[in-house]
Formats: structure tokens, C-alpha cells, sequence
């Protein structure tokens, strides 16, 4: 009910009556779907870059091993911890969450990296280009979100762009020269 609306007690049942009062929020299926499957996206994406930032802090090496491998753990566990919250806004609007490896793979933007070596700052370089695209990606949901009114989802999306581009920033001075040119 929204404020200055009366409320009309009836007898009569309604098709559909069951399915609202079952519902965890105010938003419509269609804000549901459209919200859940954005985030969904975002979480996948997440997924994506945890793994792939773990595997290149196990196999990274070099002189800079040491500050790299550091880097890339401090990273992951930020990217990791941000999971759990995606997974329960996606929950608290309505809808349903990843399910499988399988679910992830399918949804996920950010493309894994099977080659068996990767120089460190071919690494490096590869992880602040996948951060940009998740900070990207956090964009386009929040503009879902606004959408449909979800200021919650589109605050804390703010802060998990913020964290990315904290992350594109300290990958991309990683892999500067002496005079602050990046390779790529």
C-alpha cells in the first residue's frame, strides 16, 4: 500500500493473490527478472575474476614475485567478499541466484585464461582490463536498477565500482615503466 492509498478489504479472491503475498518484495516480476538477471550477470563475472586472479597469484613469479603475488591475494579476497552480498541483494529483491559451476560458465563476460605460463605482467595487464570490464559491468546494472527504483542493489553496486576501479588503478601503475607508460 503506498501512503494516501486506502486499503479495501474484500472477500473475493483474487487469480494471482497467492503468488503476491508469497513474494519477499515490492517489485514486479518483470523489475525482478530484470534486476536478479543483471546482478546474476555481475555474479558470474565475479566468479570468473576470483578464479582467474587466484591462478595467476599461484603461478605468478619474477623478481617482483613477492609484491605481485601479495597484490593479486589482497585482490582476490576483496573480489570473494563481495559474492556473498551480490547473491543475497539478488535474494532480497525476489529472484534466484547462481546454482552451479555450469550456471556461472554460462553467464559469466570475463574469459578465463587456461595457458600454462602468462608472464607477470601480462597478468597483471590481463586483471586491470577484467576489473574494467566488471566495473563496466556494475554500470549497466545499476542503470537496471535505477530503472526499477532498487536504490539499495544501485548503492552498494556503486561501492563495488568504486573497489574496481581501486583495483584497475593499483594493476595498471603495477605494470608501468619507470616513466609511468603501461605496456598495453
Amino acid at each position: 500500500m503506498r501512503l494516501g492509498e486506502k486499503t479495501v478489504q474484500t472477500s473475493e479472491k483474487r487469480p494471482g493473490d497467492d503468488a503476491a503475498r508469497n513474494r519477499r518484495s515490492a517489485f514486479s516480476q518483470a523489475a525482478i527478472a530484470d534486476i536478479s538477471g543483471a546482478l546474476n550477470a555481475s555474479l558470474a563475472d565475479i566468479f570468473a575474476l576470483y578464479v582467474k586472479t587466484k591462478n595467476f597469484h599461484w603461478h605468478m613469479s619474477g623478481p617482483h614475485f613477492r609484491d605481485y603475488h601479495l597484490l593479486l591475494d589482497e585482490q582476490a579476497d576483496q573480489i570473494f567478499a563481495i559474492a556473498d552480498d551480490i547473491a543475497e541483494r539478488v535474494r532480497k529483491v525476489g529472484g534466484v541466484t547462481l546454482r552451479s559451476i555450469g550456471h556461472i560458465a554460462r553467464l559469466q563476460g570475463i574469459a578465463d585464461n587456461d595457458s600454462e605460463f602468462v608472464t607477470p605482467l601480462e597478468m597483471l595487464a590481463e586483471l586491470r582490463d577484467d576489473n574494467r570490464e566488471l566495473a563496466a559491468g556494475f554500470r549497466e546494472a545499476h542503470a537496471i536498477c535505477d530503472e526499477h527504483g532498487d536504490v539499495a542493489s544501485a548503492s552498494v553496486l556503486e561501492n563495488w565500482i568504486d573497489q574496481a576501479e581501486r583495483r584497475v588503478w593499483f594493476l595498471h601503475e603495477a605494470i608501468c615503466d619507470d616513466e609511468g607508460r603501461a605496456p598495453h
